[in-house]
């Protein structure tokens, strides 16, 4: 993983510190240095809490994602800004695709369901999708959060090794 990319658009440690709003939530937690490490565990680990709660269908999914971030000793920023896969423009393609997986898995038939603007409707159809629907969501959240940080781990892998490859292709050149 490009370490030098990241470190340009992370924020500086001293400046999270010293943020008077994220003190007050979350006090003392924010000065482990952890929350801003680049290195392969922290960056995959932020990758996995990110994207888990990105499918998780509550408000306020950042402060979610933020406070395991912390209890996890993960790349804050990242898992923060991994939140922002679902916003309004993705929501509905999303959650859509929770619900219908949720259905799959519990063998239901997906029944067909006319969209109305109003707190009556989505009460009343929440409560006949609920359960397929948070079903989904918990699934293709844990899957999707296991896949990218397997993969980030991967990539970072590779990564390592064509540095290690060069380091020595290079001494040898020089060898000879």
């Amino acid at each position: 993983m490009p370490r030098k990319f990241l470190k340009r658009y992370l924020p500086d440690h001293e400046k999270i510190r010293s943020h008077k709003t994220l003190n007050r939530f979350f006090g003392t937690l924010l000065h482990d240095p952890n929350l801003l490490h680049i290195n392969r565990r922290s960056i995959s680990g932020a990758f996995f809490v990110g994207l888990s709660m990105a499918f998780v269908p509550v408000p306020f999914q950042m402060v979610l994602a933020a406070g395991l971030a912390i209890y996890f000793h993960v790349n804050l920023p990242v898992s923060v800004g991994l939140v922002w896969i679902t916003n309004p423009f993705t929501m509905p393609p999303i959650y859509y695709f929770s619900y219908e997986l949720g259905q799959f898995i519990l063998g239901g038939t997906t029944k067909d369901i006319v969209f109305e603007t109003s707190l009556e409707w989505l009460l009343s159809v929440f409560s006949e999708i609920w359960q397929p629907f948070l079903l989904g969501s918990f699934v293709a959240g844990i899957v999707s959060a296991t896949a990218g940080m397997l993969i980030v781990r991967l990539l970072w892998r590779l990564q390592v090794v064509r540095r290690w490859q060069k380091r020595k292709d290079k001494r040898l050149n020089l060898q000879q």
